[in-house]
């Protein structure tokens, strides 16, 4: 399997490490060479394309017409859209997705069938998430939006509790847990650590409860 990829930034370099991991063989794409040394993990064995993600020739030099994969995640919204346009419409790429910085663009681009990451949105909705009562810090909803993923910074009178003591049949369920950096998911008894972040699914209307629950522990803990 062959992915193609356009911005050899961080986020192309991470993306060509975690493709080559999995198994695709990865050719990159930037205007400028010199970011194949500055970025590219050590060891990486895909091709090095030195042009523009929207160039014919360079898109074929990099095996577009064998890609399953394409993304374009250059430091340009306008490029990035234009690049996955061409691999989508006039390649047939099936797995296309662009990263896009004017989280007011992503809506019109997904009109035209690009999935799209709006990395500005997505870094606010992940800070809300640490600051805010998990009514207002949803990281994304579920079918209808009757079922929410929340966020929450496990209080300190939650340690050493184990992670389906915070669970609420039909309502609440752990989804994940982020420890150290690292996203895991847990078992129902696995206790749970100072700096913890919890990541729930909860019931829409549950929400409240769940809140109200949430600051009732944090109040014990000043109480």
């Amino acid at each position: 399997m062959h992915a193609v990829l356009v911005g050899c930034g961080r986020v192309g370099a991470e993306l060509a490490k975690a493709l080559e991991d999995r198994g695709y063989t990865v050719a990159i794409i930037d205007k400028n060479p010199a970011e194949f040394e500055k970025r590219l993990h050590p060891g990486f064995n895909g091709k090095k394309v030195a042009g523009l993600g929207f160039d014919k020739d360079t898109l074929e030099e990099a095996g577009i017409e064998e890609a399953e994969l394409f993304a374009s995640v250059t430091r340009g919204d306008n490029s990035n859209i234009v690049s996955a346009r061409i691999a989508k419409e006039h390649y047939g790429v099936k797995n296309v997705a662009a990263l896009i910085y004017d989280p007011r663009r992503v809506e019109i681009y997904e009109r035209v069938g690009i999935s799209t990451v709006a990395a500005v949105g997505w870094m606010t909705d992940q800070m809300l998430a640490r600051l805010l009562p998990a009514s207002e810090s949803v990281e994304w909803t579920v079918g209808d939006g009757d079922v929410v993923v929340a966020g929450v910074q496990a209080p300190d009178s939650l340690i050493g509790q184990t992670i389906g003591s915070l669970e609420d049949p039909g309502k609440v369920t752990m989804v994940a847990v982020t420890r150290l950096g690292v996203t895991e998911i847990p078992d129902k008894g696995s206790l749970i650590q100072e700096g913890d972040f919890l990541h729930l699914s909860i019931l829409k209307s549950a929400l409240p409860e769940f809140d109200e629950r949430l600051k009732a522990t944090k109040e014990s803990e000043r109480g």
